[in-house]
Order: structure tokens, then sequence, then C-alpha cells
């Protein structure tokens, strides 16, 4: 397996200061996207649809909890005993620590999936996830969210009983808000997928291989 070149304190020191400047100016750039994100307008959103849940049918609506911003997480449905393993790494990386820290935000976080309910319990206890997970079976909600047989990061804002949705993303959108990946991305062999920008030599494999 190849190795990062080995060089002097000093050597290491003045990459390390330079590749610090571009950090910088990367999340300059990201704070300033936050800054256009707080800025984007807003559009109504239906809320008609029933969600299958643990506890009973509920509408978009009930699942804000009387909070006023919601995050959804559309998680692909492959059918029965077939399980996206994208979603699933996601899933993995949402820690139940972080469900307080939004509530006290006002901010109620759902997993939803066209997954039959029975099917999502059944894998909700075999994955041992304690996250809020609803069934949009039955519903066009995947589809009226721009989501369809894929998966899609949704943020909703209540008022009063009109919801609107704010923000959406998918793709290396929500790539980059995986836990580990962020740490992968820190580490000499990155996260060691073929489509990285790797050095020669370096180890990589398919991204789900």
């Amino acid at each position: 397996m190849e190795k990062p070149k080995i060089v002097s304190a000093g050597e290491w020191q003045q990459a390390r200061d330079e590749l610090l400047k571009a950090e910088k100016e990367a999340t300059r750039a990201q704070d300033a996207l936050a800054a256009r994100r707080r800025r984007l307008p807003m559009v109504e959103f239906g809320h008609d649809y029933v969600f299958d849940t643990p506890s009973g049918p509920k509408t978009l609506l009930d699942l804000f909890e009387g909070r006023d911003e919601l995050v959804v997480y559309q998680f692909m449905d492959n059918g029965p005993d077939h399980y996206c393993p994208g979603c699933t790494a996601f899933t993995d990386n949402v820690p139940p620590t972080a469900l307080p820290a939004f509530a006290d935000r006002g901010i109620t976080w759902v997993t939803v999936s066209n997954m039959p309910l029975a099917q999502i319990e059944e894998y909700k206890a075999k994955k041992g996830w304690t996250l809020p997970f609803v069934s949009s079976r039955g519903t066009t909600f995947a589809e009226d969210s721009g989501a369809g047989g894929g998966f899609m990061l949704s943020v909703f804002l209540r008022d009063g009983d009109h919801v609107y949705r704010t923000y959406n993303t998918t793709s290396r959108g929500v790539d980059r808000l995986v836990f580990t990946n962020s740490i992968f991305d820190l580490t000499p062999y990155g996260r060691m997928q073929d489509w990285e920008d790797s050095p020669a030599g370096w180890p990589q494999h398919p991204t789900y291989g």
C-alpha cells in the first residue's frame, strides 16, 4: 500500500499552512451558502397526506409535533427485503442524541419511506434504530417532494396550519451530512472509494462494494 511522502517538519508545516488557506476559503464559501439558504423563499406544500406510524395515522402537520420546523429524510423503498445501502449508512450516522438538540431548537426529525410500516419496523429492530420512522406508502408524498423512487432530505416550516417547504437536497448534498464521511475525508486514504481523486496506488473500492 502506497503512503504519503515523508518530509521534514518544516516542509510539512508549509504544506499544511497552504492547505489551511484553501480550507478557510471553503469554510467561508460554505458560510455564504448557508446565508443564501436562510434567504431562500418558501413554497406552500400540501399537508393532506396520511402517514402510517407506530402510533396511528398522522398528517404532515402532525409530524411537526407542535414545533415550527420539520426535517424529513426520504428513505428509498427498494422492495421487500431489499434496503438501500446509502440510506442505511445515512440513517446509521444520525445520532439519537441529535433529536433532543433539534427539539430544543424547535426542529422535529422524521424519516419517511414508501416501505410498508411493518417492513420499516422490522428493519428498525434489526438495525437498532430509535429514530422516528413513518410510512408514506399509498400517498404521493415522495413524488410531490421530488424524491420519487430515490432519497431526499427536505426542510419544512409551519405557520399555523400551513406547511411550507424551505429547502431540499439529494445526492452529494445529503452525502456531506454523513459524519463518518467527514472524518474519512480528513484521513490520508479518504473514503477509499473509486470516484475519489487520490494518488496512484491509494486503496480504493466501489462505493457500495
